[in-house]
């Protein structure tokens, strides 16, 4: 077509052209730069199209709306005030973490942590030390038995001196090892045998895949070239030896170069090696006795023929003689002094019986090469009594008390543990004092003076007080006072819950002095209400009976006369926390109008 007879059509299509320029503008977009526009960049698309051009009406509106559009969110950027925003200007945790800390080491106040130094517990240290000792000689120490209270640092001396004893044996190259049961957890005789045997079978594993690794080198060196494996056993020595004066020629020199950080992290690793090649010349000198490459060999395929044939116990579903039996082999694989440490001893005794305590005091007379000796903790001092009187007599060899602790000596031990725990100055004179006076009321227990002092400082914190004071101490203790009721009551059996729960209406609805027979009455309705079975009164009174030993009511026995004798009792714990933990369970929740219930103890 002729130039006058361009129609809009054609004219769109040449606008999309992006390398043509504009006839109606006259702007050569090669030639413009950025500097050439005093607005926004994108203004040089719009210059360059004639659709934009300012001569169109339709684009002086579009103009007019962007305008107006900027104009707008300006003016509403501008309305909105940072300071008056919905959106918080800290996290979650930014103020609780503002406040300076008080605790430098908090897991220093906690029962599984095992201290340097144990005060006022070296005498039982030292007597425990004096019985082990024989382990270092290979030989089999005798059986101990541990007694005290609760929180008199039977566990924490016991694990001191084991930690002792296997650093002592490496350091002597004496193959002793421990064991820790918890029997509380591991609480039957399965449990603690597949415990036991898997663990050593782990170890056995290790064993043997260092021994392999030993023998495959003397192998490869021997079918390298060597004459015989004494030449091999000799030039692997040669080798170790100038090894390690080259490695310590190395790290004198980085010493020297790079300062003590050098100095440190290059004597480690000299040592590390240094170590490693002392094991390794130990293994070819066991070797030694080899006479050739095919004896290496059928070593070899017996220890891999070993390692194959070690079955890990499960937890369930193998008979008891089978996993004893894979404990007995596992354990007795190689040469080792081993002591099984059997924390809470009577919980075991009380569930399984002591046939546990039988097999393993007695397997010392089988067993080849190894020797076994058991450590048994226990806070009961008469649990032994119920023991057959073989398992009593080989068991109880050695007996080692440990006293309850006073003021003092709790006083000593938890300025101890602050020095480490808490930050300097965090701590009032008056705390440490007041921890320990208050654990010395509960039988001098060190494990309820550390909880004090660590659920004080915990207060202190969500205070974001800056030191920890009496009053922090007197709230913890009420605070770990309510949690061990919740505890206890938390795990209950049913019958004796809902006699509680008897005892919490009626002191509801204002009675005193509650006697058995009010008890039973609203005992019965609740049974009734719950589909639960009704005991007798006198086993309802020993519920009673247990419930006063716990600390729970205070129960007395008072004489009616020509009517008999009674108990009368009433609640000595917090009745809204207590009522809180038995309705949190599902029977007991689901009673919804206890009023007639109560009613009953005033129409009988």
């Amino acid at each position: 077509m002729g130039g006058n007879d361009t129609t809009p059509n054609d004219r769109d299509e040449g606008d999309a052209e992006d390398s043509a320029p504009s006839a109606d503008t006259g702007i050569d977009l090669d030639e413009l730069s950025i500097d050439d526009l005093d607005g926004d960049p994108s203004d040089l698309a719009d210059s360059a199209d004639p659709s934009n051009s300012t001569d169109s009406p339709d684009s002086t509106d579009s103009t007019d709306s962007t305008d107006s559009t900027r104009t707008a969110n300006a003016d509403e950027s501008a309305a909105v005030d940072p300071s008056e925003s919905d959106t918080p200007q800290g996290g979650l945790f930014d103020d609780l973490l503002s406040g300076e800390p008080i605790f430098e080491n908090k897991d220093v106040l906690r029962p599984s942590y095992t201290p340097d130094q144990l005060p006022h517990r070296q005498d039982q240290i030292n007597d425990m030390a004096t019985i082990l000792v024989g382990a270092l000689r290979g030989e089999t120490p005798s059986n101990i038995l541990i007694y005290g209270k609760t929180g008199t640092g039977k566990t924490a001396s016991a694990k001191f001196v084991s930690n002792e004893l296997e650093t002592t044996s490496q350091k002597y190259d004496v193959p002793c090892e421990v064991e820790y049961i918890n029997c509380e957890v591991t609480d039957t005789q399965y449990r603690v045998l597949a415990q036991l045997a898997n663990t050593f079978i782990e170890a056995n594993e290790r064993y043997i895949e260092s021994r392999l690794a030993s023998l495959r080198g003397l192998k490869e060196r021997a079918t390298g070239g060597q004459a015989t494996l004494d030449d091999t056993t000799d030039e692997s020595t040669d080798t170790t030896e100038s090894t390690d004066i080259a490695e310590g020629t190395d790290a004198v020199e980085s010493t020297d170069t790079a300062g003590n950080v050098e100095e440190t992290g290059e004597t480690g690793e000299t040592e590390d090696a240094a170590n490693a090649d002392g094991d390794e010349s130990a293994h070819f000198a066991d070797e030694a006795d080899f006479d050739s490459i095919a004896a290496v060999e059928n070593r070899i395929d017996e220890l891999e023929a070993d390692l194959d044939a070690f079955e890990p116990v499960p937890m369930t579903g193998w008979p008891t003689d089978r996993v004893y039996s894979t404990f007995f082999d596992a354990v007795d694989y190689h040469e080792r002094v081993v002591v099984i440490m059997l924390d809470e001893i009577d919980k075991l005794v009380e569930k399984s019986g002591d046939d546990t305590l039988y097999n393993l005091s007695r397997m010392n007379s089988e067993l080849d090469n190894s020797r076994v000796s058991i450590m048994g903790i226990s806070n009961d001092l008469k649990f032994t009594e119920f023991l057959d009187p073989r398992v009593k007599s080989s068991l109880g060899e050695e007996e080692i008390v440990f006293p309850p602790y006073d003021a003092t000596q709790l006083r000593d031990i938890l300025a101890a543990r602050a020095d480490i725990a808490f930050e300097p100055d965090s701590l009032t004179e008056d705390v440490i004092p007041l921890c320990a006076a208050f654990a010395a009321q509960e039988h001098g227990d060190a494990r309820r003076a550390l909880d004090l002092l660590r659920t004080a400082g915990e207060l202190a914190e969500r205070g974001q007080t800056e030191r920890v004071g009496e009053d922090h101490v007197r709230q913890a203790q009420e605070k770990i006072e309510i949690d061990r009721v919740v505890e206890v009551v938390r795990t209950l059996p049913t019958q004796s819950k809902v006699v509680l729960f008897a005892v919490i209406l009626l002191e509801r609805n204002g009675a005193q002095n509650i006697n058995t027979g009010e008890v039973y009455n609203i005992y019965r309705r609740l049974c009734d209400e719950i589909d639960a079975d009704v005991l007798t009164q006198r086993r309802v009174t020993d519920l009673i009976s247990e419930l006063d030993m716990l600390g729970i009511v205070n129960a007395v026995v008072v004489s009616k006369g020509r009517y008999g004798r009674t108990k009368e009792m009433n609640l000595s714990v917090p009745i809204d926390e207590t009522e809180a933990v038995l309705t949190s369970d599902s029977r007991l929740g689901d009673i919804e109008d206890v009023q007639p219930f109560v009613q009953a103890r005033f129409d009988s």
